[in-house]
């Protein structure tokens, strides 16, 4: 069976996004400066609108909206992906296979990614909920405020959330929301 990936111009997407193997990469500060630098760099060309972001050490997951008259965001992630590739220092040889190693390419990231078309106003909550939750889930912190790579200290300052937002009480999400 052939996948088939829904494509709205305009539409919000949710996507994640994970590297190769889930080598904690992204765990490193000057990759997660790589990787910022990739986006400003694709949206300058490809213009789209993030809604919403986590970056944890081996994943990422994001909500993007992209332009009316646009559907195309596998190009826009894959100039992201052989952008941060093309300049990471945090290159594993051991996890190439022969026949990458002589092309020479680096294996970064996992071929495909992960990608959901936002239904509406509820299903977009519940993704954003669910990205600002995710180091949570994965127990990297307590609380979504104790992660610095995240969308959710925007959402703080907008008055979105309160800053205390995901550190009482567990959050359960559905199983059709998120994709690791």
């Amino acid at each position: 069976m052939q996948y088939r990936r829904a494509k709205t111009p305009g539409a919000t997407y949710f996507f994640t996004l994970v590297t190769y193997r889930r080598r904690p990469i992204l765990g490193e500060s000057e990759n997660i400066d790589l990787l910022r630098e990739a986006f400003r760099y694709v949206i300058k060309q490809h213009r789209f609108k993030i809604d919403a972001i986590v970056i944890l050490p081996e994943h990422l997951h994001c909500l993007w909206t992209l332009p009316e008259n646009d559907a195309n965001f596998s190009t826009r992630w894959r100039l992201i992906k052989s952008y941060f590739s093309r300049k990471c220092r945090a290159y594993y040889q051991g996890n190439m296979t022969l026949s990458r190693r002589k092309k020479g390419e680096k294996t970064i990231w996992q071929r495909r990614f992960w990608e959901h078309q936002i239904r509406d106003n509820r299903d977009f909550i519940n993704h954003v909920e669910y990205i600002h939750y995710n180091p949570v889930h994965h127990g990297l912190v307590n609380a979504p405020k104790d992660w610095s790579y995240s969308s959710f200290h925007r959402y703080v300052e907008a008055g979105v959330y309160d800053v205390m937002w995901g550190a009482e009480k567990r959050l359960i999400f559905d199983n059709n929301i998120g994709h690791e």
